[in-house]
Protein backbone atom coordinates (compact mmCIF):
# COMPACT_ATOMS: atom_id res chain seq x y z
CA UNK A 1 0.00 0.00 0.00
CA UNK A 2 1.50 3.09 -1.16
CA UNK A 3 1.96 6.11 0.71
CA UNK A 4 -1.34 7.95 -0.62
CA UNK A 5 -3.63 4.97 0.11
CA UNK A 6 -2.72 5.19 3.63
CA UNK A 7 -3.24 8.62 3.56
CA UNK A 8 -6.81 8.75 1.78
CA UNK A 9 -8.09 6.09 4.29
CA UNK A 10 -6.68 8.03 7.27
CA UNK A 11 -8.75 10.74 6.14
CA UNK A 12 -11.75 8.85 5.62
CA UNK A 13 -11.34 6.98 8.84
CA UNK A 14 -11.33 10.38 10.65
CA UNK A 15 -13.77 11.52 8.54
CA UNK A 16 -16.09 8.98 9.95
CA UNK A 17 -14.96 9.05 13.32
CA UNK A 18 -15.33 13.14 13.58
CA UNK A 19 -19.49 12.14 11.45
CA UNK A 20 -19.93 9.47 14.26
CA UNK A 21 -19.70 11.60 17.29
CA UNK A 22 -21.54 14.35 15.16
CA UNK A 23 -24.61 12.21 14.67
CA UNK A 24 -24.07 11.39 18.27
CA UNK A 25 -24.06 15.00 19.33
CA UNK A 26 -27.26 15.33 17.49
CA UNK A 27 -29.26 12.76 18.49
CA UNK A 28 -28.80 13.55 21.83
CA UNK A 29 -29.39 17.08 21.82
CA UNK A 30 -32.64 16.39 19.51
CA UNK A 31 -33.96 13.65 22.41
CA UNK A 32 -32.88 15.74 25.03
CA UNK A 33 -35.02 18.82 23.81
CA UNK A 34 -37.66 16.77 22.53
CA UNK A 35 -38.49 14.91 25.19
CA UNK A 36 -38.12 17.17 27.92
CA UNK A 37 -38.80 13.60 31.05
CA UNK A 38 -35.55 12.80 29.86
CA UNK A 39 -34.26 15.26 32.63
CA UNK A 40 -36.57 13.90 35.44
CA UNK A 41 -38.51 16.52 36.95
CA UNK A 42 -40.36 15.85 39.86
CA UNK A 43 -44.16 15.97 40.59
CA UNK A 44 -43.45 18.65 43.01
CA UNK A 45 -41.27 20.98 40.24
CA UNK A 46 -43.74 20.12 38.30
CA UNK A 47 -46.83 21.86 39.76
CA UNK A 48 -44.37 24.60 40.60
CA UNK A 49 -42.94 25.18 37.80
CA UNK A 50 -44.37 28.64 35.94
CA UNK A 51 -43.49 26.80 32.26
CA UNK A 52 -45.96 24.81 32.13
CA UNK A 53 -48.60 27.21 33.24
CA UNK A 54 -50.89 27.08 29.45
CA UNK A 55 -52.91 29.99 30.44
CA UNK A 56 -52.42 33.28 30.53
CA UNK A 57 -49.41 34.71 32.56
CA UNK A 58 -50.67 36.90 35.56
CA UNK A 59 -49.70 40.52 35.85
CA UNK A 60 -51.03 41.47 39.35
CA UNK A 61 -51.39 45.25 38.34
CA UNK A 62 -54.00 44.43 36.11
CA UNK A 63 -56.39 42.46 38.19
CA UNK A 64 -58.46 43.83 41.10
CA UNK A 65 -57.16 43.46 44.40
CA UNK A 66 -60.66 44.17 46.65
CA UNK A 67 -58.11 43.36 49.69
CA UNK A 68 -57.10 47.23 50.11
CA UNK A 69 -60.26 48.73 49.55
CA UNK A 70 -61.91 46.66 52.11
CA UNK A 71 -59.17 46.89 54.61
CA UNK A 72 -59.24 50.98 54.01
CA UNK A 73 -62.75 51.61 53.80
CA UNK A 74 -64.58 48.87 56.70
CA UNK A 75 -63.28 51.30 59.59
CA UNK A 76 -65.38 54.37 58.32
CA UNK A 77 -68.63 52.02 58.37
CA UNK A 78 -70.78 52.03 60.98
CA UNK A 79 -73.98 50.29 62.85
CA UNK A 80 -76.89 52.74 64.42
CA UNK A 81 -79.57 51.51 66.17
CA UNK A 82 -82.82 53.43 66.14
CA UNK A 83 -84.70 54.03 69.02
CA UNK A 84 -88.12 55.30 68.56
CA UNK A 85 -91.11 55.81 71.26
CA UNK A 86 -94.32 54.08 70.26
CA UNK A 87 -97.52 54.60 71.51
CA UNK A 88 -99.16 51.50 72.31
CA UNK A 89 -102.84 50.88 72.82
CA UNK A 90 -104.17 50.46 76.89
CA UNK A 91 -105.36 47.11 77.92
CA UNK A 92 -108.96 46.33 78.41
CA UNK A 93 -109.44 43.49 80.98
CA UNK A 94 -113.32 42.20 80.17
CA UNK A 95 -112.99 40.78 84.11
CA UNK A 96 -112.68 44.11 85.43
CA UNK A 97 -115.20 45.76 83.28
CA UNK A 98 -118.00 43.06 84.38
CA UNK A 99 -117.13 44.87 88.25
CA UNK A 100 -117.89 48.22 86.47
CA UNK A 101 -114.06 48.89 87.59
CA UNK A 102 -113.34 51.91 85.67
CA UNK A 103 -110.98 51.63 82.45
CA UNK A 104 -108.39 53.48 80.11
CA UNK A 105 -107.83 56.84 82.54
CA UNK A 106 -104.47 58.36 82.58
CA UNK A 107 -101.79 58.99 79.82
CA UNK A 108 -101.24 56.43 76.87
CA UNK A 109 -98.53 54.03 77.60
CA UNK A 110 -95.64 54.00 75.42
CA UNK A 111 -92.91 51.82 74.71
CA UNK A 112 -89.33 51.86 72.94
CA UNK A 113 -88.94 50.22 69.13
CA UNK A 114 -85.40 49.76 67.89
CA UNK A 115 -84.22 49.18 64.92
CA UNK A 116 -80.62 48.70 63.06
CA UNK A 117 -78.98 50.10 59.94
CA UNK A 118 -75.71 51.37 59.04
CA UNK A 119 -73.90 54.64 58.06
CA UNK A 120 -70.76 55.94 56.71
CA UNK A 121 -68.52 58.27 58.62
CA UNK A 122 -67.35 60.90 55.80
CA UNK A 123 -65.46 63.47 57.46
CA UNK A 124 -62.30 63.15 60.64
CA UNK A 125 -64.90 65.35 62.81
CA UNK A 126 -67.78 62.88 62.92
CA UNK A 127 -70.53 63.61 59.83
CA UNK A 128 -72.39 60.51 59.23
CA UNK A 129 -74.75 59.78 56.24
CA UNK A 130 -76.96 57.09 56.09
CA UNK A 131 -80.81 56.39 54.58
CA UNK A 132 -83.45 58.95 55.48
CA UNK A 133 -85.59 55.41 56.32
CA UNK A 134 -83.08 54.25 58.80
CA UNK A 135 -83.54 57.03 61.11
CA UNK A 136 -86.96 58.19 60.57
CA UNK A 137 -89.54 59.48 63.33
CA UNK A 138 -86.14 58.10 65.62
CA UNK A 139 -85.92 59.37 68.88
CA UNK A 140 -82.81 58.48 69.83
CA UNK A 141 -79.68 57.57 67.71
CA UNK A 142 -76.58 55.26 68.71
CA UNK A 143 -73.73 54.74 66.44
CA UNK A 144 -71.05 52.06 66.85
CA UNK A 145 -67.79 52.36 65.45
CA UNK A 146 -65.58 49.39 63.85
CA UNK A 147 -63.25 49.69 66.76
CA UNK A 148 -66.22 49.27 69.32
CA UNK A 149 -66.40 52.76 70.22
CA UNK A 150 -70.11 53.51 70.91
CA UNK A 151 -71.48 57.08 70.69
CA UNK A 152 -75.05 58.84 70.82
CA UNK A 153 -75.74 60.73 67.52
CA UNK A 154 -77.17 64.16 66.14
CA UNK A 155 -79.63 64.62 63.31
CA UNK A 156 -78.29 66.92 61.29
CA UNK A 157 -80.94 67.13 58.35
CA UNK A 158 -83.00 64.30 56.75
CA UNK A 159 -84.37 64.51 52.75
CA UNK A 160 -87.04 61.66 51.95
CA UNK A 161 -86.77 62.57 48.03
CA UNK A 162 -83.38 61.02 47.66
CA UNK A 163 -83.55 58.74 51.09
CA UNK A 164 -80.63 60.39 52.95
CA UNK A 165 -79.98 61.73 55.87
CA UNK A 166 -76.62 63.23 57.31
CA UNK A 167 -75.68 62.44 61.62
CA UNK A 168 -73.10 64.14 63.82
CA UNK A 169 -71.10 62.36 66.53
CA UNK A 170 -68.63 64.27 68.60
CA UNK A 171 -65.30 63.54 68.55
CA UNK A 172 -62.02 63.83 66.19
CA UNK A 173 -59.83 61.76 64.37
CA UNK A 174 -62.58 59.36 63.28
CA UNK A 175 -61.52 57.07 60.32
CA UNK A 176 -63.45 58.41 57.35
CA UNK A 177 -64.09 58.10 53.31
CA UNK A 178 -63.63 60.44 50.98
CA UNK A 179 -66.07 60.68 47.98
CA UNK A 180 -65.31 58.70 44.68
CA UNK A 181 -67.26 59.63 41.37
CA UNK A 182 -70.65 57.71 40.73
CA UNK A 183 -70.63 59.12 37.12
CA UNK A 184 -67.16 57.55 36.29
CA UNK A 185 -68.49 53.85 36.95
CA UNK A 186 -68.27 51.38 34.69
CA UNK A 187 -70.44 48.27 34.17
CA UNK A 188 -68.79 45.10 35.10
CA UNK A 189 -66.80 47.11 37.39
CA UNK A 190 -66.21 45.69 40.97
CA UNK A 191 -67.75 47.51 43.86
CA UNK A 192 -67.66 46.30 47.67
CA UNK A 193 -70.68 46.25 50.15
CA UNK A 194 -70.42 47.14 53.84
CA UNK A 195 -72.72 47.38 56.56
CA UNK A 196 -74.18 45.55 59.29
CA UNK A 197 -77.07 43.13 57.87
CA UNK A 198 -78.82 41.22 60.70
CA UNK A 199 -76.80 43.49 62.50
CA UNK A 200 -73.31 41.36 61.96
CA UNK A 201 -71.37 44.60 61.73
CA UNK A 202 -68.51 45.28 59.27
CA UNK A 203 -69.61 42.44 56.46
CA UNK A 204 -68.16 42.98 53.60
CA UNK A 205 -69.58 41.73 50.56
CA UNK A 206 -68.24 41.94 46.56
CA UNK A 207 -70.38 42.61 43.20
CA UNK A 208 -69.85 44.53 40.14
CA UNK A 209 -71.89 47.38 38.63
CA UNK A 210 -74.95 45.81 36.93
CA UNK A 211 -77.18 48.83 35.82
CA UNK A 212 -76.98 52.99 36.58
CA UNK A 213 -79.73 55.47 36.74
CA UNK A 214 -81.87 52.75 38.15
CA UNK A 215 -85.45 54.29 38.27
CA UNK A 216 -87.85 51.92 40.76
CA UNK A 217 -90.68 54.20 42.31
CA UNK A 218 -89.13 52.89 45.60
CA UNK A 219 -88.97 56.07 47.79
CA UNK A 220 -92.55 57.74 48.49
CA UNK A 221 -92.24 61.02 47.35
CA UNK A 222 -94.27 63.06 45.14
CA UNK A 223 -90.91 64.25 44.15
CA UNK A 224 -88.47 61.35 44.78
CA UNK A 225 -85.06 61.70 42.76
CA UNK A 226 -84.23 57.83 41.81
CA UNK A 227 -81.26 56.96 39.65
CA UNK A 228 -79.84 54.15 41.65
CA UNK A 229 -76.63 51.71 40.83
CA UNK A 230 -77.71 48.77 40.56
CA UNK A 231 -75.49 45.98 41.91
CA UNK A 232 -75.13 42.18 42.82
CA UNK A 233 -73.32 42.78 45.76
CA UNK A 234 -74.82 40.64 48.87
CA UNK A 235 -77.07 43.30 50.84
CA UNK A 236 -79.83 42.10 53.36
CA UNK A 237 -81.77 44.07 55.80
CA UNK A 238 -79.15 46.33 58.17
CA UNK A 239 -77.39 47.62 55.20
CA UNK A 240 -79.27 50.13 54.41
CA UNK A 241 -77.21 53.55 55.03
CA UNK A 242 -73.74 51.38 54.37
CA UNK A 243 -71.10 52.33 51.63
CA UNK A 244 -70.69 51.03 48.33
CA UNK A 245 -67.08 51.45 47.52
CA UNK A 246 -64.90 50.98 44.26
CA UNK A 247 -61.40 49.47 43.97
CA UNK A 248 -60.09 52.17 45.39
CA UNK A 249 -61.71 52.55 48.52
CA UNK A 250 -63.93 55.47 47.74
CA UNK A 251 -67.53 55.82 48.64
CA UNK A 252 -69.55 55.72 45.37
CA UNK A 253 -72.90 55.00 46.69
CA UNK A 254 -74.70 54.49 50.08
CA UNK A 255 -76.87 50.88 49.57
CA UNK A 256 -80.80 51.68 50.28
CA UNK A 257 -82.87 48.53 49.49
CA UNK A 258 -83.01 45.52 47.47
CA UNK A 259 -85.73 43.97 45.02
CA UNK A 260 -86.61 41.11 46.88
CA UNK A 261 -89.97 39.01 47.14
CA UNK A 262 -88.53 37.02 50.26
CA UNK A 263 -87.12 40.57 51.89
CA UNK A 264 -84.31 38.98 51.44
CA UNK A 265 -81.42 39.45 48.81
CA UNK A 266 -81.75 37.30 45.73
CA UNK A 267 -79.54 38.92 43.37
CA UNK A 268 -79.89 42.74 42.89
CA UNK A 269 -78.95 45.35 45.17
CA UNK A 270 -79.69 49.32 44.78
CA UNK A 271 -77.37 52.44 45.99
CA UNK A 272 -77.84 56.40 45.91
CA UNK A 273 -74.94 57.22 44.31
CA UNK A 274 -72.49 59.57 45.29
CA UNK A 275 -72.99 62.69 42.80
CA UNK A 276 -76.43 63.36 45.24
CA UNK A 277 -75.32 61.89 48.70
CA UNK A 278 -72.67 64.58 48.20
CA UNK A 279 -74.79 67.41 47.20
CA UNK A 280 -77.57 66.52 49.49
CA UNK A 281 -75.47 65.78 53.08
CA UNK A 282 -73.56 69.69 52.00
CA UNK A 283 -77.13 71.28 51.59
CA UNK A 284 -77.69 69.88 54.89
CA UNK A 285 -74.82 70.62 56.53
CA UNK A 286 -74.84 74.70 55.36
CA UNK A 287 -78.29 75.30 55.12
CA UNK A 288 -80.09 72.42 56.98
CA UNK A 289 -82.76 71.52 53.98
CA UNK A 290 -81.63 70.63 50.35
CA UNK A 291 -81.95 73.26 47.84
CA UNK A 292 -83.64 71.46 45.13
CA UNK A 293 -83.06 72.71 41.34
CA UNK A 294 -85.26 72.08 38.60
CA UNK A 295 -84.78 72.58 34.96
CA UNK A 296 -89.06 73.24 34.82
CA UNK A 297 -90.36 71.20 32.21
CA UNK A 298 -91.99 67.56 32.13
CA UNK A 299 -90.71 64.89 30.10
CA UNK A 300 -90.26 61.33 28.62
CA UNK A 301 -87.82 58.94 28.17
CA UNK A 302 -87.82 58.49 24.25
CA UNK A 303 -87.23 54.39 24.48
CA UNK A 304 -88.47 51.90 22.45
CA UNK A 305 -92.41 52.23 23.75
CA UNK A 306 -92.48 55.70 23.51
CA UNK A 307 -91.58 55.35 19.68
CA UNK A 308 -94.25 52.49 19.17
CA UNK A 309 -96.62 54.58 20.69
CA UNK A 310 -95.74 58.76 19.39
CA UNK A 311 -92.86 58.13 17.47
CA UNK A 312 -94.86 58.78 13.69
CA UNK A 313 -97.17 61.60 15.75
CA UNK A 314 -93.45 63.18 16.60
CA UNK A 315 -91.39 62.23 13.87
CA UNK A 316 -89.40 60.30 16.49
CA UNK A 317 -87.63 57.13 14.84
CA UNK A 318 -84.07 56.82 16.94
CA UNK A 319 -84.05 56.40 20.50
CA UNK A 320 -82.50 58.09 23.20
CA UNK A 321 -82.70 61.15 24.70
CA UNK A 322 -85.88 63.08 26.83
CA UNK A 323 -88.72 64.77 25.42
CA UNK A 324 -90.20 67.67 26.74
CA UNK A 325 -93.72 67.23 27.53
CA UNK A 326 -94.16 70.55 28.72
CA UNK A 327 -92.59 73.49 30.31
CA UNK A 328 -93.38 75.28 33.12
CA UNK A 329 -94.44 78.70 32.97
CA UNK A 330 -92.23 80.65 34.86
CA UNK A 331 -89.62 78.32 34.90
CA UNK A 332 -86.28 78.07 34.25
CA UNK A 333 -86.22 75.61 30.63
CA UNK A 334 -89.02 78.71 29.74
CA UNK A 335 -86.61 81.69 30.57
CA UNK A 336 -83.91 79.67 28.35
CA UNK A 337 -85.68 79.48 25.35
CA UNK A 338 -86.69 75.69 25.44
CA UNK A 339 -89.65 73.92 24.14
CA UNK A 340 -92.43 71.71 24.45
CA UNK A 341 -91.25 69.12 21.96
CA UNK A 342 -87.89 69.48 21.89
CA UNK A 343 -85.30 66.34 22.80
CA UNK A 344 -82.83 66.86 25.48
CA UNK A 345 -79.81 65.53 24.41
CA UNK A 346 -76.84 66.08 26.82
CA UNK A 347 -76.81 67.87 29.80
CA UNK A 348 -73.10 69.30 30.78
CA UNK A 349 -71.74 67.30 28.25
CA UNK A 350 -73.14 64.36 30.09
CA UNK A 351 -75.20 61.88 28.00
CA UNK A 352 -79.09 61.56 28.87
CA UNK A 353 -80.67 58.60 27.99
CA UNK A 354 -82.91 57.97 30.21
CA UNK A 355 -85.32 59.77 32.48
CA UNK A 356 -83.49 58.78 35.98
CA UNK A 357 -80.12 60.08 34.28
CA UNK A 358 -81.97 63.43 33.81
CA UNK A 359 -83.06 63.28 37.34
CA UNK A 360 -79.69 62.53 38.83
CA UNK A 361 -77.70 65.04 36.53
CA UNK A 362 -80.23 67.97 37.82
CA UNK A 363 -80.38 67.03 41.49
CA UNK A 364 -76.72 67.19 41.83
CA UNK A 365 -77.05 71.24 40.95
CA UNK A 366 -78.43 73.96 43.31
CA UNK A 367 -80.68 76.78 42.36
CA UNK A 368 -78.87 80.08 40.42
CA UNK A 369 -76.08 77.56 39.03
CA UNK A 370 -76.09 77.13 35.18
CA UNK A 371 -75.95 74.23 33.23
CA UNK A 372 -75.33 73.84 29.31
CA UNK A 373 -78.20 71.88 27.72
CA UNK A 374 -78.11 70.39 24.26
CA UNK A 375 -81.72 69.58 22.35
CA UNK A 376 -82.74 68.63 19.29
CA UNK A 377 -85.32 70.66 17.72
CA UNK A 378 -86.82 69.96 14.10
CA UNK A 379 -83.75 67.76 13.14
CA UNK A 380 -81.20 70.20 14.19
CA UNK A 381 -78.99 70.40 17.77
CA UNK A 382 -79.33 73.46 19.63
CA UNK A 383 -77.18 74.65 22.60
CA UNK A 384 -79.01 76.97 25.68
CA UNK A 385 -77.35 77.88 28.89
CA UNK A 386 -79.94 77.62 31.43
CA UNK A 387 -79.97 79.06 35.29
CA UNK A 388 -81.79 76.62 37.51
CA UNK A 389 -84.43 77.92 39.77
CA UNK A 390 -86.45 75.94 42.61
CA UNK A 391 -90.11 75.48 43.21
CA UNK A 392 -90.83 79.07 44.26
CA UNK A 393 -89.18 80.14 41.07
CA UNK A 394 -86.12 81.62 42.78
CA UNK A 395 -82.69 81.40 42.35
CA UNK A 396 -81.25 82.22 45.83
CA UNK A 397 -81.19 79.59 48.91
CA UNK A 398 -84.33 78.85 50.52
CA UNK A 399 -84.07 78.78 54.43
CA UNK A 400 -85.63 76.35 57.11
CA UNK A 401 -88.14 79.81 58.06
CA UNK A 402 -89.92 79.34 54.07
CA UNK A 403 -90.48 76.04 54.25
CA UNK A 404 -91.76 76.44 58.02
CA UNK A 405 -94.43 77.62 56.79
CA UNK A 406 -95.27 75.06 54.43
CA UNK A 407 -95.19 72.37 57.61
CA UNK A 408 -97.08 74.44 59.50
CA UNK A 409 -100.23 72.93 57.27
CA UNK A 410 -99.10 69.80 58.48
CA UNK A 411 -100.23 67.15 56.27
CA UNK A 412 -99.13 64.91 53.42
CA UNK A 413 -100.33 65.84 50.18
CA UNK A 414 -100.99 64.30 46.54
CA UNK A 415 -102.36 66.80 43.66
CA UNK A 416 -105.91 65.64 42.65
CA UNK A 417 -106.09 63.69 39.27
CA UNK A 418 -107.21 65.37 36.11
CA UNK A 419 -110.10 63.54 36.01
CA UNK A 420 -111.07 63.95 39.63
CA UNK A 421 -110.78 67.25 39.29
CA UNK A 422 -113.49 67.32 35.98
CA UNK A 423 -115.73 65.57 37.81
CA UNK A 424 -115.26 68.06 40.95
CA UNK A 425 -116.02 70.56 38.43
CA UNK A 426 -112.62 72.65 39.53
CA UNK A 427 -109.69 73.52 37.72
CA UNK A 428 -107.51 71.47 40.42
CA UNK A 429 -106.18 70.98 43.80
CA UNK A 430 -104.90 69.30 46.45
CA UNK A 431 -105.95 66.21 47.95
CA UNK A 432 -105.13 65.99 51.95
CA UNK A 433 -104.29 62.15 51.93
CA UNK A 434 -102.82 62.80 56.25
CA UNK A 435 -103.46 65.46 58.98
CA UNK A 436 -100.71 66.21 61.59
CA UNK A 437 -100.94 67.59 65.08
CA UNK A 438 -100.31 70.80 65.58
CA UNK A 439 -100.58 72.38 61.91
CA UNK A 440 -103.14 74.16 61.13
CA UNK A 441 -105.26 71.43 59.32
CA UNK A 442 -105.51 69.82 62.94
CA UNK A 443 -106.34 72.97 64.51
CA UNK A 444 -109.45 73.39 62.20
CA UNK A 445 -110.57 70.01 61.96
CA UNK A 446 -109.85 69.23 58.11
CA UNK A 447 -110.22 65.64 57.76
CA UNK A 448 -108.14 63.46 55.35
CA UNK A 449 -110.19 63.39 51.47
CA UNK A 450 -110.57 66.97 51.97
CA UNK A 451 -109.22 68.99 48.53
CA UNK A 452 -107.58 72.37 49.31
CA UNK A 453 -108.52 75.03 46.50
CA UNK A 454 -107.58 78.00 48.05
CA UNK A 455 -104.87 79.25 50.54
CA UNK A 456 -105.93 82.67 52.14
CA UNK A 457 -107.96 83.09 49.49
CA UNK A 458 -105.57 82.83 46.34
CA UNK A 459 -106.55 79.91 44.25
CA UNK A 460 -104.31 76.82 44.45
CA UNK A 461 -104.33 73.67 41.77
CA UNK A 462 -101.49 71.39 42.32
CA UNK A 463 -99.00 70.85 45.25
CA UNK A 464 -96.10 72.99 43.20
CA UNK A 465 -98.23 76.06 43.79
CA UNK A 466 -99.29 75.71 46.95
CA UNK A 467 -95.31 75.46 48.20
CA UNK A 468 -94.62 78.09 45.49
CA UNK A 469 -97.73 80.62 47.48
CA UNK A 470 -96.08 79.63 51.01
CA UNK A 471 -92.17 80.20 50.09
CA UNK A 472 -92.33 83.03 48.32
CA UNK A 473 -92.91 85.55 51.38
CA UNK A 474 -96.43 87.10 50.39
CA UNK A 475 -98.09 84.37 52.91
CA UNK A 476 -96.45 84.91 56.72
CA UNK A 477 -99.36 82.93 58.52
CA UNK A 478 -101.61 80.97 56.66
CA UNK A 479 -105.59 82.52 58.42
CA UNK A 480 -108.08 80.28 55.82
CA UNK A 481 -108.61 77.16 53.86
CA UNK A 482 -111.08 76.35 51.14
CA UNK A 483 -112.15 73.28 49.62
CA UNK A 484 -114.32 70.60 48.80
CA UNK A 485 -115.03 67.07 50.39
CA UNK A 486 -115.22 64.75 47.11
CA UNK A 487 -117.10 61.82 48.75
CA UNK A 488 -120.15 64.59 49.18
CA UNK A 489 -119.63 67.39 46.63
CA UNK A 490 -119.58 69.48 50.12
CA UNK A 491 -117.86 72.73 50.05
CA UNK A 492 -115.68 73.55 52.77
CA UNK A 493 -113.77 76.68 54.34
CA UNK A 494 -111.81 76.74 57.54
CA UNK A 495 -110.07 79.44 59.34
CA UNK A 496 -108.35 80.10 62.84
CA UNK A 497 -109.31 83.11 64.76
CA UNK A 498 -106.86 83.09 67.69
Amino acid sequence: MNKQAITIIGSLLGAALVGGVSATAIMNYWQKNSNPMVESVSFEEELNSPELNHFTSYSKEKYPDLTYAAENAVGAVVNIEVITTVKGQQSYDPFLQFFGIPQGYGAPSTREARAGGSGVLITEDGYIVTNNHVVDKATKVKVKLYDGRSFEAKIIGTDPTTDVALLKIEGEKFPYLKFGSSDDLRLGEWVLAIGSPFDLQSTITAGIVSAKARNLGAIPSQYSIESFIQTDAAVNPGNSGGALVNTAGELVGINTLIQSQTGSYIGYSFAVPSSIVKKVVVDLKEYGIVQRALLGIQYQEINSDFIERFGKEYGISEVGGAWVAEVTAGGAAEAAGIRKGDIVLSIDNKKIDTSARLSEVIASKRPGESVKISVKRDGEVKHFEVTLRNKAGKTEPVSKEDLASLASLGGEFVDLSPKAAHQLGIGGGVRVTAVREGGFLAKARVRPGFVITHINEVAVESLAEIEKLLTSGKVEKITSVDGIYPSTGRSASYSLVE
